[in-house]
């Protein structure tokens, strides 16, 4: 593997040394060499299907691998299982949250950790545990009995981070940790990760953000098709850099945006509100146009997206599709009138992960692939294979279940069923949340594509730099409703904020 040879840790805490790795026919891992250092923060860099996930599966435990060796502090490291590796000092936090949703979150933080004398647990040490664990990511108001079911997808996060740092680990592998926080929880995050580092902690840290990575790792390693291709210093890396290692060519242009002509009114909101959220929403949106929607976790933009396409019910105000009032929405009713929505939840909301990837990509059009009510495997699979082509979806085949794939291939999935599904207004709630560059660079072509065939794009993101490179027009929500809309060329980052945090241009709040 390249490497820049003034990038060596003095000593490596933890050492990989040719893992191979296989599934059937699929090769996972072919070979993965790398090194971390003692208190080293390494950043892990690679596509969807990489094999960045499997490698850290062998690591934490949850897999054996067919090949290689792993050391840690210099002693062979072959952990039996999950349980195993965090009492050897390895812990893994994924991305996909693996919490007991009816536990509270101290139970939850000590599950599997509990402290007990003679098989009775002891409910104040628990207590105690579950608090400096917390504390130590600036967590102090977090509710100890609530349900973890009742928290934000963001609290959950959390909690799992906590219950991660309670075993003092020697390692921890952090896989997308930030992908569901808010800024200010991003920043206490990196301050965990700065002291855990300064106490001798080694972190490998997974990201697709590239400017994260940059901020938090002194090193970095791209892995690529199952192989480790380069591992180098991490503040000498470009973007363009990293981008080529990782999908092994030049990608020209991140953000693509054509010139488009703006169509008729295709979704109206008239004074829309919700339940909760959101609040006197009004907002016009026409064919051909992308139009993003910013937030704070809470500010109701998932809310309005959930309102539009009918999952929650409106308090007061209308709905107006292509100038006509829709009356009782519903899922069915929109999918009809040819609204698409995208869930920032795949796993809970936006899949079926125990049903195929032919099953979960046409599963809301399936009239032409049916006859006498009877799907027609052949015509499923063709219709699949040519959206799995066209997403470069990386799967062994279409009756694979699509809960056996990366999350990033299981987002375009969710994407491709509204491909498919040929709708004329798509939802995309979080469309790029754990997905590589690479990957993201495709989505945005497609979203820019579908405007340009004069549909309307609806998309709600926390990722700055991807809203201002991709819409055409950009509204800002504080407090369930909507500050300000303008063209994206009117805004600015830091102004975003302001507008989100309910600012005005002197820093009073609004």
């Amino acid at each position: 593997m390249p490497e820049d040879s003034s990038s060596n840790p003095l000593f490596a805490r933890l050492k990989v040394e040719a893992v191979y790795k296989r599934f059937g026919e699929t090769v996972a891992l072919d070979g993965v060499s790398l090194e971390v250092g003692e208190g080293e923060v390494h950043a892990l860099i690679g596509e969807n299907g990489a094999g960045k996930s499997t490698l850290m599966k062998v690591l934490s435990g949850a897999h054996r691998s067919d090949a290689g060796s792993l050391m840690l502090d210099g002693q062979p490291f072959e952990p039996s299982n999950p349980l195993n590796a965090r009492n050897l000092g390895v812990a893994m936090i994924y991305q996909e949250l693996n919490l007991a949703s009816d536990l509270s979150v101290e139970e939850n933080i000590l599950l599997g950790r509990e402290p007990a004398s003679y098989g009775w647990i002891s409910r104040c040490e628990r207590r105690f545990l579950a608090k400096r664990a917390l504390e130590e990511i600036g967590q102090t108001r977090m509710p100890l009995d609530a349900p973890v079911r009742t928290l934000t997808i963001a609290q959950q996060q959390l909690v799992e981070i906590a219950r991660a740092l309670v075993g003092k680990p020697r390692v921890l592998i952090m896989d997308e940790p930030t992908s569901s926080l808010t800024q200010v929880d991003t920043e206490n995050l990196f301050g965990v990760i700065e002291r855990m580092s300064q106490r001798g902690v080694s972190i490998i840290y997974i990201s697709h953000f590239l400017e994260e990575c940059k901020r938090v790792a002194s090193r970095y390693t791209v892995l690529r098709d199952g192989r480790s291709v380069y591992t180098g210093v991490m503040a000498d890396a470009t973007l363009d850099r990293v981008i080529q290692l990782m999908v092994g060519r030049k990608v020209d242009e991140i953000y693509p945006h054509t010139s488009r002509s703006r169509g008729g009114a295709l979704l109206e909101l008239c004074d829309v509100t919700g339940l909760a959220k959101p609040s006197c929403v009004n907002l016009a949106l026409n064919a051909g146009e992308i139009v993003g929607l910013f937030g704070l976790v809470g500010s109701g933009r998932t809310e309005t997206l959930r309102a539009v396409f009918g999952l929650d019910r409106l308090a007061k105000g209308s709905v107006i599709i292509f100038s006509r009032e829709a009356t009782r929405l519903t899922p069915a009713k929109s999918l009809a009138n040819g609204i698409g929505l995208l869930s920032e939840d795949r796993k809970e909301e936006g899949l079926l992960l125990g049903r195929s990837i032919a099953d979960n990509l046409t599963l809301t059009r399936l009239g032409r692939l049916t006859r006498l009510g009877i799907v027609n495997g052949q015509a499923q699979t063709t219709v699949t294979e040519k959206w799995m082509t066209k997403l470069d979806v990386k799967a062994s085949h279409a009756t694979q279940p699509v809960g056996e794939l990366s999350g990033g291939n299981q987002q375009k999935i969710a994407f491709g069923r509204l491909l498919h599904h040929e709708a004329d207004i798509l939802l995309l709630d979080e469309p790029t949340r754990g997905i590589d560059v690479g990957s993201k660079a495709q989505i945005y072509r497609l979203m820019n594509e579908l405007a340009e065939k004069g549909k309307l794009v609806l998309f709600v993101s926390s990722y700055l730099p991807e809203l201002l490179g991709v819409c055409d027009r950009i509204g800002v929500m504080c407090r369930g409703e909507l500050s300000e809309v303008r063209s994206v060329e009117k805004w600015s980052e830091p102004e975003i904020i302001r507008a989100a945090m309910g600012q005005t241009e002197t820093g009073e709040a609004a």
